[in-house]
């Protein structure tokens, strides 16, 4: 066997580190296998790194003073404004804090990430932005989006509007309570088994949990790529109703919900 600190060696130590004894043809087999690992990883890591201009300026962010955060719900402000004219133009979206935002940190909801600023947009914040609507900041969303509450996030619980005793739902938790207490027009939400429509319901606005692969999933923390989905969202607790359609189908489920709404205060109901 190789002497202490050559390859082979390292891979015998770590091995034992996590309680695994390796002998023989079993270190070699590793050997062999994470060279290959190791060998395909150097030629990413010579390849240049080239990001993509940002075309709007990106203003100072903050944290927000707790008196503008009274649900817990904003984990920064920002002021990014998009295009002059567009179909959003003059709209504030904010965005699930599991999106890229090129100059703003982003979290994931858990403390390991604290301190990363990605250096990217996500494609749906460069399309919100092309459309003319302003970045006003980013919500926070559950530990690593994973629970359907509003309670495991490492800056604290997200609260209800309706009811600061309840929960808000999750795990696109902020973006629901930001919506539904009219602190923005829209908001951005990131679905898997519920989180767009979960907080939707709970905070008593419309989420859409698009066709899956109709909005890019590009520059956004997932989950799995075969179930990410991203969309539009987040007096008394409301009721929540699922309208289900068929794939590409969006358009058919805005009419019929606009026509319920439009039948009555569908939050009453």
């Amino acid at each position: 066997m190789a002497s202490n600190g050559s390859f082979p060696q390292r891979v015998i130590d770590i091995a034992k580190g996590l309680g695994i004894e390796l002998r023989g043809q079993e270190v070699d087999a590793y050997v062999t296998l994470l060279k290959g690992n190791l060998a395909a990883l150097a030629v990413i890591d010579s390849l240049p790194d080239e990001t993509p201009p940002l075309r709007y300026p990106r203003r100072d962010f903050r944290r927000p003073a707790p008196e503008e955060n009274r649900l817990g719900a904003w984990y920064v402000r920002s002021d990014i404004p998009g295009a002059a004219k567009g179909k959003l133009a003059g709209r504030t979206v904010a965005v699930k804090d599991n999106v890229l935002v090129a100059g703003l940190p982003l979290q994931n909801g858990t403390s390991i990430l604290e301190g990363y600023v990605p250096p990217v947009d996500a494609t749906i914040v460069e399309r919100i932005l092309d459309a003319g609507a302003t970045i006003v900041g980013k919500t926070v969303c559950e530990a690593y989006c994973f629970s359907g509450g509003s309670h495991t996030s490492a800056t604290g619980p997200v609260r209800n509007p309706h009811d600061a005793t309840r929960s808000a739902g999750g795990s696109s938790s902020g973006s629901g309570a930001v919506v539904a207490a009219h602190e923005v027009d829209m908001a951005i939400g990131c679905d898997q088994g519920g989180s767009i429509r979960i907080p939707a319901s709970f905070c008593g606005i419309c989420g859409m949990k698009p066709t899956h692969g109709l909005v890019p999933y590009t520059g956004i923390l997932g989950m799995d790529p075969t179930i990410d989905h991203t969309g539009p969202m987040s007096d008394g607790l409301p009721v929540g109703m699922m309208l289900v359609g068929r794939f590409f189908a969006e358009p058919t489920i805005y009419r019929a919900a606009y026509a319920f709404e439009q039948d009555g205060d569908w939050r009453s109901m």
